[in-house]
């Protein structure tokens, strides 16, 4: 099935201001920019519901009409330039404390070793000229299987085009942060953590033969609200490791790894069809299947602090449960029983995990700053 490609340019202004209720603590540890020559970017992380793993090319090729299923969340990634005199460059990320310094771009690029490396290598690929302080947020605990870097890659990717003047497409734009993020940890990166960045709401993403395509999945954001949890483990993961095994294992042969992949296409498509009828008792049947394949696939994906989690949050009306991205640690995705939402979160809190306080990202990649005139190519 042909879709057409998006072609919206990075060239609108539509700041993010956050919801007054909001509580995740630091959300304002950026603030709006306070001049009028500061880029500001902001981008969603998401919480997958089918379908994950199978992004990574050229593995869903050989399930055809493969399809991944997720939402974006308001856990946000941040990103903040601001212009400065001379060459100097200066790059921060405020939630995890590091930190570099570099006289200029050459000194940067000739670098060997990076505190900030998400953004240096960003810095790399678009070769700013001007000197900047480049201020990076995001609200995602660390490891937590949500994308949050994948969205900062996004967030950071647009905020750096914009500076250095490139008018490039979001898909585009998608690209860069999905190779610039495989070259930093050196393993095949998935495609479907960027679009929920980009778009926000729900997604589902058709990977064809022709191409990658995102079709939004037209549901009511206040009845995913209603009806999901999210925690976190407390325990982070690396994606990277998980899914590098599940990927040898595929294209070296293995067989039940191959079905597994199989089936797991099916439930995505199933579970794309089940959220656009708001079918919940088929959405929850599918989010246990996959769960249940998916912690087969390799050792690891599953622990015991995860299965303790899940079964607490059972008993308290929870009807699935998922981990959300490659799994061995970070966020799971529940599906609750309507009016069950205190009683799951207390029964998470009292077996050590986390609940995040987030609703449906109705908006995706947000800007607020000029195009800089000055470097525009």
């Amino acid at each position: 099935m042909l879709r057409p490609s998006p072609t919206k340019l990075l060239q609108w202004d539509v700041p993010y201001f956050p919801r007054p209720d909001r509580r995740m603590p630091n959300h304002f540890a950026i603030p709006l920019p306070s001049s009028s020559d500061q880029i500001y970017a902001q981008a969603p992380c998401r919480a997958d519901l089918a379908g994950s793993t199978i992004d990574l090319w050229p593995l869903y090729l050989f399930h055809p009409d493969s399809v991944t299923v997720n939402m974006a969340v308001d856990i946000l990634t941040t990103c903040k330039i601001t212009p400065t005199k001379g060459r100097a460059i200066h790059l921060k990320s405020l939630d995890t404390g590091r930190e570099d310094r570099f006289a200029s771009l050459d000194a940067l690029t000739k670098a060997t070793e990076y505190k900030h490396a998400l953004a240096a290598y960003l810095v790399r690929f678009f070769q700013p000229q001007e000197g900047f302080v480049l201020e990076s947020h995001s609200e995602s605990p660390a490891g937590a299987g949500i994308s949050g870097s994948s969205a900062m890659m996004i967030s950071t990717s647009a905020a750096l085009a914009r500076f250095v003047g490139r008018k490039i497409g979001i898909e585009q734009i998608r690209i860069i942060a999905q190779n610039v993020e495989a070259q930093l940890i050196r393993v095949p990166t998935g495609c479907q953590d960027y679009y929920p960045a980009m778009y926000g709401g729900v997604s589902a993403i058709h990977l064809d033969t022709d191409g990658i395509h995102r079709e939004a999945v037209a549901i009511p954001a206040e009845a995913v609200n209603q009806r999901f949890v999210l925690f976190y483990t407390g325990a982070p993961r690396q994606s990277g490791i998980n899914n590098w095994e599940v990927f040898k294992q595929h294209i070296n042969g293995d067989r039940h790894v191959i079905q597994n992949f199989a089936e797991i296409s099916r439930i995505a498509r199933e579970m794309h069809v089940a959220l656009k009828a708001a079918n919940w008792n088929d959405v929850a049947r599918l989010l246990n299947e996959e769960w249940e394949l998916r912690r087969t696939n390799a050792p690891g994906i599953t622990t015991p602090l995860i299965d303790k989690l899940i079964a607490a949050a059972r008993k308290q009306g929870a009807r699935a449960a998922k981990v959300c991205g490659a799994g061995g640690g970070g966020c799971v995705i529940v599906l609750i029983e309507e009016e069950s939402r205190d009683r799951v979160q207390q029964a998470i809190r009292s077996h050590g995990g986390q609940p995040l306080d987030f609703q449906i990202a109705r908006h995706g990649l947000r800007f607020h700053g000029p195009m800089q005139a000055s470097s525009k190519k």
